[in-house]
């Protein structure tokens, strides 16, 4: 079972909600039973996230943020406002993953980014998607050489989904991956890159079991890239697989 102190939400899962009512989406997402949030876009949502998430016992210790195409600055200090520790950078292209040089320029941009975040006592991070692991280089994926020339103050946030989905024996890549490793998108589906294929955590095909035993420590965030259902149907079953609680 996992702690509801260290299980998330990532809001970008209830992206089409928020759009409809932002304060009504986080207050149901704290009644589920939710303690911690993920966002993203967190600068143009900063006002909106600093009144909804003291109002709901909510905390968001990570946020998403494009911090290799964007001004890091406002990120960081709106992360700071917002008490987020961890910023995540969530996407690099996908054809900068097909040499280690391209792959060594991200690690590079990377150790930049934790440098300048250093500064405001925040934890810069990297989340990956299927490609950085269908790459495979001289026998190594394409996210395990970005790992290998990234300084130690940089941590990742593994989607476990997306990494079975390009390939890799996830339980064995996060036991290679170590203690670098913080955060754990958790999500479950057929395996394929229909997003609206996705379900409920425990309802596809996804060995989360494994998985999360492999990396006992790291944050557990739930995300849905998309569903075919109401989406807090799904946004509650996965608490009530993870956690073993009935929900509200």
């Amino acid at each position: 079972m996992v702690a509801v102190d260290n299980l998330s939400l990532q809001l970008y899962t209830v992206r089409h909600k928020l759009e409809e009512d932002f304060d009504a989406t986080l207050a149901r997402i704290a009644e589920i039973g939710y303690t911690k949030v993920e966002p993203f876009g967190v600068v143009g949502f900063a006002d909106q996230l600093a009144e909804a998430l003291p109002k709901y016992g909510l905390s968001a210790p990570t946020t998403h943020a494009g911090l290799l195409r964007e001004d890091s600055g406002p990120i960081f200090e709106v992360a700071k406002k917002l008490g987020i520790t961890t910023v995540i950078d969530p996407f690099v292209d996908p054809a900068r993953w097909q040499s280690a040089e391209d792959i060594k320029a991200t690690a590079e941009a990377l150790n930049k980014a934790a440098a300048e975040a250093a500064d405001h006592g925040i934890t810069v991070g990297y989340h990956n998607h299927h490609f950085e692991l269908e790459s495979v280089i001289d026998g190594v994926h394409g996210l395990e050489i970005l790992v290998d020339n990234l300084s130690d103050e940089v941590i990742l946030e593994v989607d476990t989904y997306w990494a079975a989905v390009g390939g890799a024996d996830v339980p064995a890549l996060l036991g290679r991956l170590g203690d670098r490793v913080k955060a754990l998108h958790v999500k479950d589906g057929d395996g394929t890159l229909d997003n609206k294929a996705q379900v409920a955590v425990g309802d596809g095909t996804i060995a989360v079991i494994d998985i999360l035993k492999a990396a006992p420590t790291a944050l557990r965030v739930v995300e849905l890239d998309d569903f075919s259902g109401e989406i807090f149907d799904a946004v509650a079953g996965s608490f009530t697989y993870l956690t073993g609680e009935d929900v509200a």
